[in-house]
């Protein structure tokens, strides 16, 4: 009478690393997720290795982490990773108070912030973004009565001709 296992959330040619309570707060630390979203990551180690931010060597650490679990728990190669999704959640925030002058006192919030890395294995298979965008684009046309109407009123014409 155990309750049962979860699924896995994620495909089989991802991993995840999840790093909690990191003391900066969750503007900054994605201004630092941002620059290795959608990278290779080799090349994202390097961008934080050479990163003038604080918070920067946090980041690797947890881009290592979720390199180290694709490799052992997952079987994927590492050569192949790119970083699928870097997101950035609040945590919570420790309140502080700083004495000021005439007797009053000011308020100092001391955020922290969770971070979530998901790394994928880029296949042979994988479509390139110019075909992905031209085949969006025929999906919009094919969506829209408008177009739809054109382009068979133009094959009746050439149909007739």
């Amino acid at each position: 009478m155990s309750k049962k296992s979860l699924e896995r959330q994620l495909e089989a040619t991802e991993a995840k690393a999840v790093i909690n309570r990191l003391r900066i707060s969750p503007r900054k630390l994605n201004l630092v997720a941002g620059l290795i979203r959608g990278m290779d990551v080799s090349s994202a180690l390097t961008q934080l290795s050479f990163s003038g931010k604080r918070i920067a060597n946090d980041v690797r650490k947890g881009l290592q982490s979720a390199i180290a679990n694709a490799e052992n728990n997952h079987n994927l190669n590492v050569d192949s990773l790119y970083v699928k999704e870097a997101y950035v959640g609040k945590n919570i925030v420790m309140k502080r108070m700083h004495t000021r002058g005439r007797g009053r006192s000011a308020r100092i919030l001391k955020p922290f912030a969770n971070l979530t890395l998901i790394v994928r294995e880029r296949g042979e298979e994988s479509i390139n973004p110019v075909s992905r965008k031209a085949a969006r684009d025929q999906a919009k046309k094919s969506k829209d009565p408008v177009q739809r109407k054109k382009r068979s009123q133009d094959s009746k014409k050439k149909e007739s001709n």
